[in-house]
C-alpha cells in the first residue's frame, strides 16, 4: 500500500487518536500520512515524527484545495459547530467538493446513528453530509455511523455526583456508546485499509445502558450516590439554562434525550468487530480507567 491518507480536524480528541492509531496500531509510515488543522503549530508533535501537517479551514475552500492535493484517501472528522447552527453542512459539501477536485478517491466520514428524521437538532448536518457524499463524483466512500462517545458523560457526570442527582428525560432509552478510542481505531483501519465503493458501518458498543444503569455502574465504581430523577425535555432545557447554558445549546443537549427516550441510540452492531477483529472496550472496562473523568479529574 502506498495510499497518502490525510486526517481532517487532526488535532482534536479524536484526531489525535486517529493518528496515534495510524502510527502504531497500524504502523502506517510517516511519509503517507497528512494531517490538517487550522492551526498546525499545534500539530508540531506528529510533523517531528514526519507526519506532514497543513492548514486547512473548512471555511476557505482555497485552503481545502491546497490541503487536499495529492491525497488518495480523506477521512472527514465532522466539525465541531454547536455554536454556529447550519454552518456544518456547508462546511462538510465544501470538503466533499474539495475531494473531488483534488481527484481523492475514497472518503470516510463520521456520522451519527439513524440521522433519518431524528430528534436530534443537528442530525440534518450528518444527513446532508451523507447526501452530498452519494451525489459526488467520488469513485467511493464510507460513512461511519458513530454512536455517542462515553466520554460524554463528563459533561453531565460531575455536576450529576457532587449533587447526587442526574436529571435525564430519557426514560427507558438505552445507549449502546462506544470509547471514543475504539472509534479513531475503527475510522483509522478503515482509512489505511482498501474498501472502495460505498459503505455504511453503524459503530456502536457492546451493549445498550439506560441511563438508570449507568448511574448504578458509576455509583458502585465511585462510592457515591447517584439517582437519576426523569424530567420533561424542557424541564431539563430550563435547568441547563438556569446553570448558564445558552438556551440554543441547552435544546441540542436535550435532544439526545428525547433521541434516547425513541430509541434512536440502542441499536447494538457487530460492525465495529467486523472491521477491527476487536470486540469494543466495555463501558465497566472504560469506568475503571476513566473515574478521574467523571469526577472532574483528568
Amino acid at each position: 500500500m502506498s495510499d497518502t491518507l490525510l486526517v481532517t480536524g487532526a488535532s482534536g480528541h479524536l484526531g489525535r487518536r486517529v493518528l496515534h492509531h495510524l502510527l502504531d496500531t497500524l504502523n502506517v509510515p510517516a511519509g503517507r500520512i497528512v494531517a490538517t488543522t487550522r492551526k498546525p503549530a499545534v500539530l508540531a508533535d506528529y510533523a517531528a515524527e514526519g507526519v506532514t501537517v497543513r492548514a486547512a479551514d473548512f471555511d476557505d475552500a482555497a485552503s481545502l484545495d491546497k490541503a487536499f492535493a495529492g491525497v488518495d484517501r480523506v477521512l472527514l472528522i465532522s466539525t465541531d459547530t454547536l455554536d454556529r447552527p447550519g454552518v456544518r453542512l456547508a462546511q462538510h459539501e465544501a470538503a466533499v467538493a474539495a475531494a473531488e477536485r483534488a481527484g481523492v478517491r475514497h472518503v470516510v466520514y463520521t456520522s451519527m446513528p439513524l440521522p433519518e428524521n431524528s430528534p436530534i437538532l443537528f442530525a440534518p448536518d450528518h444527513l446532508g453530509t451523507e447526501a452530498a457524499l452519494a451525489a459526488s463524483r467520488l469513485p467511493g466512500f464510507t460513512v461511519l455511523r458513530n454512536h455517542w462517545y462515553f466520554e460524554n458523560l463528563a459533561h453531565a457526570l460531575p455536576a450529576a455526583l457532587a449533587s447526587g442527582h442526574w436529571y435525564s428525560a430519557a426514560g427507558a432509552g438505552g445507549y449502546a456508546d462506544i470509547a471514543r478510542d475504539d472509534l479513531a481505531r475503527a475510522a483509522a483501519t478503515v482509512l489505511a485499509g482498501t474498501e472502495t465503493g460505498r459503505h455504511t458501518w453503524t459503530l456502536s458498543g457492546a451493549e445498550a445502558l439506560t441511563r438508570d444503569e449507568i448511574a448504578a455502574k458509576v455509583s458502585a465504581a465511585l462510592g457515591k450516590p447517584l439517582a437519576v430523577v426523569p424530567v420533561t425535555i424542557d424541564a431539563l432545557i430550563a435547568g441547563m439554562v438556569a446553570h448558564g447554558m445558552p438556551e440554543p445549546i441547552a435544546r441540542v443537549f436535550a435532544s439526545f434525550d428525547a433521541a434516547a427516550a425513541a430509541g434512536r441510540f440502542a441499536d447494538v452492531t457487530d460492525d465495529y468487530q467486523t472491521i477491527t477483529g476487536r470486540r469494543p472496550q466495555s463501558f465497566d472496562a472504560w469506568l475503571a480507567e476513566n473515574k478521574a473523568m467523571l469526577t472532574g479529574g483528568h
